[in-house]
């Protein structure tokens, strides 16, 4: 375990056992169909990469970069696109990829405007839920874990750009955030 971590919440082996599991799941619902995953950069990475290679229906990669955040650490009440999807929504079924959801604000915001950009349907599926910090009235259409509301780090979730390499998830010590 990482020096910096209080604990591991999720091994490795748990992680890829349900995104197997929600992936096979997504399939089915989406047999037929020729989405577009979409990823939210950088954080989803990781995961993305993993869920994908699970699916069998074919499918076109994208990627977003989008933030409601800024610098500090509460929503400043405003999406900010960083980087656009590469291609047209209108009419194609659109799967969200994305590492974590817990105000809901981002992914209400990015649900909204690809439904306004003419996007057949929007789902979307995470890789953790923090349920208990939701403000906004939205929730993943598939999910692969619940947390409790705790600073997490590893695969493909950060602290100042660290951990993100980490096969597993871990709670991350206050001390090292709370400098």
């Amino acid at each position: 375990m990482h020096p910096d971590l209080q604990k591991i919440l999720l091994t490795e082996n748990q992680i890829r056992s349900r995104v197997t599991e929600v992936a096979k799941q997504v399939d089915k619902a989406l047999s037929g169909k020729r989405p577009v995953a979409v990823g939210i950069l950088k954080g989803s990475i990781i995961f993305y990469a993993d869920f994908i290679r699970c699916l069998t229906v074919p499918l076109e990669l994208d990627f977003m970069a989008v933030s409601s955040y800024g610098a500090g650490s509460v929503s400043s009440g405003k999406l900010k696109i960083r980087k656009d999807l590469d291609g047209d929504v209108r009419g194609r079924d659109i799967v969200v990829i994305e590492d974590i959801i817990d105000s809901g604000f981002t992914l209400a915001c990015l649900k909204k405007l690809l439904t306004e950009r003419g996007a057949a349907s929007v789902t979307i599926v995470t890789l953790l839920d923090k349920h208990e910090r939701r403000t906004e009235d939205i929730k993943p259409d598939y999910n692969c874990f619940e947390i409790p509301d705790e600073f997490v780090v590893g695969y493909g979730l950060d602290y100042n750009e660290e951990y993100r390499s980490l096969p597993y998830i871990g709670i991350l010590k206050r001390s090292v955030y709370e400098k």
